[in-house]
């Protein structure tokens, strides 16, 4: 059992050598990184060790000290740092340096944490298990031979191993969950806009959150309030102030869970087991239960990658090989933007492209584009009447992380595994996947959904199931 980061935070504040809990970290990414393979690159460990000693002079001298003190933070390499490389595990933006920093990581380093590095994903956040970038696949610390979930499993791999303390992950269909549901940690979606995605290289844009990951459910909190609130370089930021989230577990008595038919079947059976047990153990604490359905649910995942892949084939239009590290060769324009996509761009990622370019298309965008996005808004509709009363139980992933390359051969098989994360994404709706237990030694999560900027909702509850789980913190030895 690991520290939670709120209180090493507390404790640095409090006088700790912040130097020392540097050293910590070293040596779990020295142990660990070699095989899982999480970051695509690391900070050096001098400039660790000399932000660590910065902060200690800071203290010692009485100067106000950030919330996250000391605390290192990995991040996802789709979100932009400028003195790290920023690829988004593509070989399209090897070695790009952004010029400047995402809000999110500006706010993070404001509240003195300290950033480790770059996480690995899939290729521009396309996939689900982080075998998709262009670099390496990242491995599964909890069993080496299987996958972290993606797109932010590097992410949720350096939590997983003790490589950081607190990661900024993203999530456009399940990203930030699935990790966090494969690794025994906690992902937050938080409700759109609520956090800026001011640097975050666009996948859907109408999809995706920067979303807080961490061990526990207080430290997936106290990173929100740091990343949350208005930005005015966010065109789609709501205009609401930074959470303040109340770190107190829900009293049972006052819950009400839904459990929408179709969020809840059709995993495989460990995953049925676990989450029943704790629905029941809930309810046997007081806790109300409604069972209902949604048949509209059945279009989600076809609607969402529609969605998805039109409005990648528009973002990844910039790549054509000018303005990035990827260069085409000489002759014809086609030619030239050709070499560098075929270069630079992976299959997967060609694959989205090349669909949603045909959804957008002349004749097929009534049909295929415009049908999603009816689709999309019937069932932000449906549920938004189910979060008014009551919080929605679900599964996180249908399935137990599968091994690596298991999955690779069939991309129905990829898309499949957000079956039930992809609906809060289409509503825009918080929601949290939190680690229930293992089986055969593999982690299994529970997500939550609740209404538009009910962030709160979401993280009383799971403090609760964390102390009827006794599942805190829990770290891969």
């Amino acid at each position: 059992m690991s520290r939670e980061a709120w209180r090493v935070a507390e404790e640095i504040r409090a006088g700790a050598d912040p130097s020392r809990h540097v050293e910590e970290v070293l040596e779990r990414i020295e142990r660990w990184e070699g095989a899982v393979k999480a970051f695509i690159s690391l900070d050096l460990p001098e400039a660790l060790r000399e932000r660590a000693e910065r902060l200690e002079r800071k203290i010692r001298k009485g100067e106000r000290v950030g919330k996250l003190a000391g605390l290192l933070v990995s991040v996802k390499d789709n979100i932009c740092t400028s003195w790290l490389p920023t690829t988004a595990g593509s070989r399209m933006l090897e070695g790009y340096v952004s010029p400047y920093n995402a809000t999110a990581v500006e706010r993070v380093l404001q509240e003195d944490a300290i950033i480790v590095g770059k996480t690995n994903l899939d290729e521009f956040a396309m996939g689900s298990t982080t075998e998709l970038s262009a670099f390496w696949p990242t491995r599964n610390p909890w069993d080496l031979e299987r996958v972290p979930g993606g797109s932010s499993g590097g992410s949720a791999a350096s939590l997983a191993y003790g490589g950081a303390d607190l990661s900024l992950g993203s999530d456009t269909g399940g990203s930030a969950r699935l990790p966090a549901a494969y690794t025994a940690t906690v992902g937050l979606k938080p409700t759109y806009g609520l956090v800026s995605r001011y640097g975050l290289i666009p996948y859907g844009n109408s999809l995706e959150q920067i979303s807080p990951m961490a061990r526990s459910v207080r430290d997936v909190a106290l990173l929100l309030e740091v990343i949350g609130g208005w930005d005015p370089k966010d065109a789609t930021a709501l205009r609401v102030e930074r959470p303040r989230l109340d770190p107190s577990p829900a009293e049972p008595r006052a819950l009400r869970l839904c459990l929408v038919k179709e969020m809840v079947e059709g995993a495989e059976e460990p995953i049925e087991k676990l989450f029943w047990n704790t629905i029941h153990k809930l309810s046997s604490e007081g806790a109300q239960l409604e069972e209902l359905s949604i048949p509209l649910l059945s279009k989600a995942l076809p609607a969402y990658y529609t969605i998805a892949f039109a409005e990648a084939s528009s973002n990844l239009a910039r790549y054509a090989g000018i303005f990035y590290p990827t260069k085409g060769s000489s002759g014809s324009w086609e030619k030239y933007v050709g070499e560098a996509r075929a270069r630079g761009f992976g299959r997967e990622v060609k694959r989205r492209i090349l669909m949603g370019v045909y959804a957008l298309s002349e004749g097929f965008r009534d049909e295929f584009y415009v049908a999603a996005t009816k689709v999309r808004r019937a069932i932000r509709d449906e549920v938004l009447k189910v979060v008014k009363r009551c919080v929605i139980a679900a599964q996180a992933s249908p399935i137990l992380p599968p091994k690596i390359g298991e999955r690779l051969d069939d991309p129905l098989k990829l898309y499949y595994m957000d079956m039930y994360t992809v609906i809060a994404n289409l509503a825009g709706v918080p929601a949290l996947v939190q680690p229930l237990g293992f089986s055969q030694g593999l982690p299994i999560g529970i997500q939550w959904m609740a209404g538009p900027l009910e962030e709160s909702k979401l993280i009383s509850l799971g403090l609760l199931v964390e102390e009827l789980t006794g599942i805190k913190g829990a770290m891969a030895e």
